[in-house]
């Protein structure tokens, strides 16, 4: 097929290009390189033997979007939509920036993507549409709520999709709703690489295990989990990838609107995955643990079950290999892809 991916210079964006170049995919590219490194596609270029097209546009920039397509030699069968900002603390001091971003690129696109005869798109979600879920695991079906500008703003533009879609039944849209997506390549040499102090809790332990930063910061010891921190869905950044690559093989039988938690269905705490890294690198994490952060919720974890079922997907890689694949490419990138 041939694809347009936007935000594919992205930590998540540039593991979903190695795959689908893997299978042999025709891919362009289009990132405004805000939080994201051209080096990252260099790099998968050199994993797989193989090229792409890379643009620098940024998606609010319609007529350059537009120009993308246009410029195709070929024309472009499926778009995957990665670009958007992704902390919720920043969303909540900056909810303006966020839906303008995340919202209004969004509609460019679609806008785009309709005048140019382009009616396929997988987005990349998150499982933060469902707020602080009653239950766990949570699945697909479970009402939407976005506790955080954030996951009101992927809440959003699920909406907005599933609107095109009512008004217009040739369009076919994949909602990928992630959970928590670590680990890097095994080769090492593409993985997150975050602008400044990290959001997400693996670089942020890995940057403590290097010497970069003092210690870790556990927000939160006295929630009801067995240990008191809060629990995760953690899933490996390359099954996450092997997800989009199914997630498209089931748009090309035309399903209309279908969403799909990518996740392993496991929990953990942010003790056990310090843990799991400290087993697995030899490498101490100094941290403390302090009082809650605003909006997180006790535990998350999803029910992949329908992704299993009907994309033939699951995820393979444990605790272990997310911590032990992270620290390869720290390591071998202290100050990432500088």
């Amino acid at each position: 097929m041939n694809l347009l991916v936007t935000g594919g210079a992205g930590y998540i964006g540039s593991h979903t290009c190695l795959e689908l170049l893997k299978q042999n995919h025709n891919i362009t590219v289009v990132d405004n390189l805000s939080n994201s490194s051209e080096e990252s596609l260099r790099r998968v270029q050199q994993i797989t033997g193989k090229k792409l097209s890379f643009y620098k546009v940024d998606l609010l920039d319609r007529d350059a979007l537009n120009n993308v397509l246009q410029s195709q030699s070929k024309k472009i069968d499926a778009v995957i939509h990665f670009a958007g900002f992704k902390a919720v603390g920043e969303s909540v001091q900056r909810p303006l920036w966020y839906y303008q971003n995340n919202v209004q690129s969004t509609l460019n696109l679609c806008e785009v993507m309709d005048a140019n005869g382009v009616r396929n798109i997988i987005f990349s979600s998150s499982c933060t549409v469902y707020g602080n879920p009653d239950v766990v695991p949570v699945h697909e079906d479970l009402p939407l709520s976005g506790t955080n500008p954030y996951g009101r703003s992927k809440v959003m533009v699920e909406q907005v999709l599933n609107d095109i879609y009512q008004a217009d039944n040739r369009w076919n849209i994949g909602l990928l709703r992630y959970f928590n997506p670590i680990g890097a390549h095994e080769s090492g040499q593409i993985g997150e690489d975050p602008l400044g102090i990290p959001n997400n809790l693996l670089p942020y332990i890995s940057q403590v295990a290097i010497g970069k930063l003092k210690q870790l910061t556990v927000f939160g010891g006295d929630y009801s989990t067995a240990d008191g921190s809060c629990v995760r869905d953690y899933i490996h950044v390359v099954d996450l990838a092997v997800g989009h690559v199914k997630a498209l093989e089931k748009l090309e039988e035309n399903p209309g609107v279908v969403a799909y938690n990518l996740g392993t269905g496991q929990g953990y705490s942010v003790l056990e995955v310090i843990a799991a890294f400290e087993k697995v690198t030899g490498e101490k994490v100094p941290h403390i643990i302090s009082g809650r952060r605003s909006g997180d919720a006790a535990e998350c974890y999803g029910n992949p079950e329908k992704a299993k079922m009907e994309l033939s997907w699951q995820a393979e890689r444990s605790i272990e290999d997310m911590c032990r694949d992270t620290w390869r490419w720290q390591k071998a990138n202290p100050n990432g892809y500088c």
